[in-house]
């Protein structure tokens, strides 16, 4: 799978960049490597030395830990604009993660001694990086949270909160299946797909292929205890 965009594109699309001139853009997307996944292709394993980090330009991964009995735990989904992998850039230790392609996808690859070689002229990546590690630290901690405090209702009302915070719209584009939503919260799909069509059916959410739509952030951040 080719990228339908350059390098350059994608980087601009990518938080961690943003603020970047043309010439340090281009810079950068000197340094990386396009690599393509099929769907259900693992792209990184957990424990794998961490060499490189990873950003999506097209497709959807996810993030995941997988149990002894092959039970999935979906950390995250990732899709075009989002990065994983920064971790190791920074302290070398082994992926804590597996990372799998959900679709077809296309991702560049930034090897760990040319985004430091590269950070030295461009400090203003740095400290966006260390934003980035704050927000996803406070992201887990509140996953934490929720898992412990709040009824599947207020699992589901707050997951799609954060991830319609992560693309700063009351849209989610990333493509979620009930079951996916499930391994996310930590719940049965049978459940999550009553909780969602109780959703709808309020006129709290619009569902379609594409997208979901949040009609209703109030009732979401009651059900998830938001202030």
């Amino acid at each position: 799978m080719r990228l339908a965009i350059s390098p350059v594109e994608v980087l601009r699309k990518v938080p961690l960049f943003e603020g970047l001139s043309d010439t340090d853009l281009q810079a950068f997307s000197e340094l990386c490597r396009e690599r393509g996944y099929p769907k259900g292709s693992v792209i990184v394993f957990e424990d794998d030395p961490g060499d490189a980090m990873y950003l999506v330009a097209d497709g959807q991964v996810k993030v995941v830990l997988i149990a002894e009995d092959g039970r999935e735990v979906i950390l995250t989904v990732l899709g075009p604009g989002s990065f994983f992998g920064e971790m190791a850039v920074i302290d070398e230790e082994p992926r804590s993660a597996h990372v799998i392609a959900m679709e077809e996808s296309s991702l560049l690859v930034l090897r760990r001694e040319d985004f430091h070689a590269r950070l030295k002229q461009s400090p203003h990546v740095a400290i966006a990086l260390l934003k980035e590690l704050s927000r996803r630290l406070r992201r887990a901690d509140e996953k934490i949270a929720s898992l412990v405090l709040l009824d599947v209702n207020g699992r589901v009302a707050n997951l799609l909160l954060r991830m319609a915070e992560e693309e700063n719209d009351d849209r989610i584009t990333r493509r979620l299946t009930h079951h996916t939503i499930a391994q996310m919260i930590g719940s049965s799909r049978e459940t999550v797909s009553r909780t969602m069509r109780n959703l709808v059916d309020r006129g709290v959410i619009e569902v379609s292929r594409r997208q979901i739509v949040l009609k209703d952030r109030h009732s979401l951040m009651l059900a998830a205890r938001r202030s």
